[in-house]
């Protein structure tokens, strides 16, 4: 069993950036696919980025390719998030999540494939 917590999310400014971080404990955290998945106030929970344990392949929505990075830092067991160039429609709840039982290079996109979910940290962008 794996617990989640995100951290780093709050107000800022259209252009702006923020880090946000989902610390992972219990479990094996090296061998987790990790993703990030926001949703919006009245919309449908969607991908936002992912990450194979093994560090080496990740995979963006395209509404935040080349602004939004996807690490992490298996000493400390956490998963990153960096926004950039914020937008108001990047305005959510962003939460991480765990998926088990994956090789090592695979990348997971769907919500329903993945075991594990932090509770989320809110992401507000002003314009």
């Amino acid at each position: 069993q794996a617990l989640l917590v995100e951290s780093g999310g709050g107000l800022v400014q259209a252009g702006g950036t923020l880090r946000l971080s989902c610390v992972v404990s219990g479990g094996t955290f090296t061998r987790y696919a990790m993703g990030w998945f926001r949703q919006a106030p009245g919309k449908e929970r969607e991908f936002v980025a992912a990450l194979s344990w093994n560090g080496d392949f990740t995979s963006y929505a395209d509404s935040v390719k080349g602004r939004f990075t996807m690490s992490k830092d298996n000493r400390k067991t956490t998963v990153y998030l960096q926004l950039d160039n914020l937008k108001p429609e990047d305005t959510a709840v962003y939460s991480c999540a765990a998926a088990t039982f994956r090789q090592g290079h695979v990348v997971v996109v769907a919500a329903n494939e993945y075991n594990y979910w932090g509770q989320g940290t809110q992401v507000t962008v002003s314009s």
